[in-house]
């Protein structure tokens, strides 16, 4: 079943991240409601939505230097799903497989980062929540990375809502744009539709129009 993939854009310190931190269970001194397949997940331990189906990449990576990535995987134990074995995570990402013996303090950052997605991955979520994935990362990895995520999004059919403030990123891995501006959802459009709204970027991102 195909999902909806969402990014959430916007300018240092509107609330992106602690709308991350709600939806996991993070922070739960929120009001409102956060429904996952009709179910109310708000105010619940990350745990419980964890199990529930949602899968959270934290801002950062932290993936756990001293681990293999084999380890990582192997540390989920029942939570890894039955239809994200090992072997096919590395199908997905083929230089994580290179990798398999490497502790994580070794590898690149976009190779922590493909460990980050692909541990949230293997526990079989229906949504994968992703704050700032090309955060730190060179353009050219952040291209190479969202390459090797397409297939992911596209056939797995996961629901995506990813937090960035590289525009272009956004656009490249969601279907539909919201720009968050002090907490609050101003602009909610497809991402087609944004990327013809230099007047938007402007406004809200910074991005001028001459660049």
């Amino acid at each position: 079943m195909s999902r909806e993939r969402v990014a959430i854009i916007g300018r240092n310190g509107m609330g992106k991240s602690t709308l991350c931190n709600v939806i996991t269970g993070l922070h739960r001194d929120a009001h409102g409601t956060v429904e996952l397949d009709g179910q109310q997940v708000l105010g619940r331990r990350p745990m419980t939505i964890g199990r529930a189906g949602v899968g959270y990449v934290p801002q950062g990576r932290r993936v756990f230097d001293s681990l293999t990535v084999d380890e990582h995987f192997s540390m989920l134990g029942p939570r890894q799903s039955d239809d994200w074995p090992t072997t096919s995570i590395y199908d997905l990402f083929p230089k994580l497989g290179q990798r398999r013996r490497s502790l994580a303090r070794d590898l690149s950052g976009g190779e922590q980062q493909m460990l980050a997605i692909s541990r949230a991955v293997a526990t079989g979520p229906k949504l994968l929540v992703m704050d700032e994935p090309s955060e730190g990362l060179a353009p050219l990895v952040v291209d190479d990375l969202i390459d090797q995520c397409a297939a992911l999004f596209d056939d797995a059919g996961i629901g995506i809502l990813v937090i960035e403030q590289n525009l272009q990123a956004a656009l490249r891995i969601a279907d539909r744009v919201l720009v968050m501006v002090r907490g609050e959802t101003l602009t909610d459009m497809s991402s087609a539709d944004f990327t013809t709204r230099a007047d938007l970027q402007e406004a809200h991102l910074g991005v001028s129009r001459s660049a």
